[in-house]
């Protein structure tokens, strides 16, 4: 799997800092110790000034190994000059053992000075640094997050979140490290954590962006996974709202909507905190299934969670469809117009709708006495797609109209009026097909 670019360019650089001015400075007791000691101190603390570090590292070297508690500013200033002579350094040997000093520099002053939580940021993000593209090393920047995160409850910056999730993604690639369930938990919990950023009031929306490019790159979720990995765990516990959010996301995301454990999903999340859409799209799954009667009572129960007009007009054009589907023809009808008339936008497709309806309706209202009062309610079906401008369906209820004979021999002319009874009750000016 190819890793993505480095994203250090989008974190903000932590601090580092120097220390020149600590206290408690434990020179050597021995005279000509102390005397070489404040040489190479003095040395090295010149050399680092001036970004001579590739120099500042041989009497920064001296000074660890003979007066390893003489002051913490040696570890503190150790991390910048290890840090830039790993920038100056051309072997790239040499390049490594540096980075690694870098590190070092906090180990030793975890072992002295016992201040783990002042730098253990610091440490995560030189580990991130120098080590997310080492297939050996990279798991030490997973941990050190990990560790950061333990010690305060949280990265900061920001960023490093994305940071955090990067050494994740490429320990996967590079090894192979976690199962996709702890992937998809580490996600979750990083994007928490983002999400607790942004309430905040910090700007998140790029690591949230590579959080979700790093885990399609991963390519641990499709619709396999989500049906055979995560779905029995609903199926066992629906209850569980945090596992149907997910299930719910990531079904979206990889268009598995079709699923029966989306729809467990869908369920869940509605019964724990229903919105307009959630009750909706469960309306529409139960539609699929042809449950109507279920689809019903969630689009009623849309329609009382609709903020506008437009999603009032579109339960009501739902609930025209159910109630089709359960013979309910008239209830149907008064569903569409009510769905055309809060969106004029639907008159069209309602009209036509209602053409239909009349046009499926011939045997139900077939009284058998009259053939002109039985064909009248094709005539009524005519208007409606006229009103609709659906030439179509004019013409094929136009064909369905009585014959001039049938009107002679039952003594009408073009023209009469005649009522269709039925559910469609209306009165039409009757014609012919011919």
């Amino acid at each position: 799997m190819k890793i993505k670019s480095a994203i250090i360019g989008c974190l903000s650089f932590l601090v580092v800092g120097l220390a020149q001015a600590q206290d408690n400075w434990n020179w050597p007791s021995d005279q000509e110790m102390e005397s070489k000691a404040r040489e190479y101190n003095a040395a090295y603390n010149d050399y680092m000034k001036s970004g001579e570090f590739l120099k500042a590292k041989g009497p920064l070297n001296w000074l660890l190994n003979n007066a390893p508690d003489l002051n913490e500013a040696l570890y503190i200033n150790g991390v910048k000059v290890y840090e830039g002579a790993a920038e100056q350094a051309t072997d790239e040997a040499e390049i490594s053992t540096y980075q690694d000093s870098v590190l070092t520099m906090y180990d030793l002053r975890k072992e002295l000075y016992d201040n783990e939580p002042q730098w253990i940021a610091n440490k995560a993000y030189y580990a991130y640094k120098y080590y997310k593209g080492n297939k050996d090393k990279v798991d030490i920047a997973v941990k050190l997050f990990e560790r950061t995160i333990e010690i305060h409850g949280k990265l900061e910056p920001s960023s490093l979140n994305a940071a955090y999730f990067d050494a994740i993604y490429r320990n996967f690639a590079f090894n192979k490290a976690y199962t996709p369930e702890e992937v998809i938990n580490k996600y979750e919990f990083i994007m928490a954590k983002l999400e607790e950023d942004e309430a905040a009031g910090d700007n998140v929306a790029t690591s949230k962006a590579t959080l979700d490019q790093l885990l399609a790159a991963m390519e641990i979720i499709n619709c396999e996974f989500i049906e055979n990995n995560m779905g029995p765990k609903l199926a066992a516990d629906p209850t569980n709202l945090k596992l149907a959010k997910q299930i719910f996301q990531y079904s979206i995301k990889e268009k598995c909507t079709s699923s029966d454990i989306f729809l467990l999903a869908l369920e869940t999340i509605d019964n724990d905190s229903p919105t307009f859409s959630t009750s909706q799209v469960r309306g529409m799954r139960y539609m699929q299934n042809s449950e109507y009667a279920k689809a019903g009572e969630l689009f009623e129960k849309a329609l009382t969670l609709a903020e506008t007009d437009e999603q009032k007009a579109e339960i009501h054009w739902d609930m025209a469809k159910v109630h089709a589907n359960l013979g309910r023809k008239s209830q149907a009808r008064s569903s569409a117009l009510k769905a055309a008339e809060l969106n004029p936008e639907r008159e069209s497709d309602a009209h036509s709708f209602i053409g239909g309806l009349i046009m499926s309706s011939s045997n139900d209202c077939r009284r058998g006495e009259s053939r002109v009062k039985d064909y009248s309610i094709f005539i009524a079906a005519y208007n409606a797609y006229a009103r609709a401008g659906d030439s179509q369906g004019m013409a094929q209820a136009k064909a369905r109209f009585p014959s001039k004979e049938e009107l002679f021999t039952e003594g009408f002319q073009v023209g009469d009026t005649v009522n269709t009874g039925c559910w469609v009750g209306q009165s039409v000016a009757l014609a012919t097909r011919d």
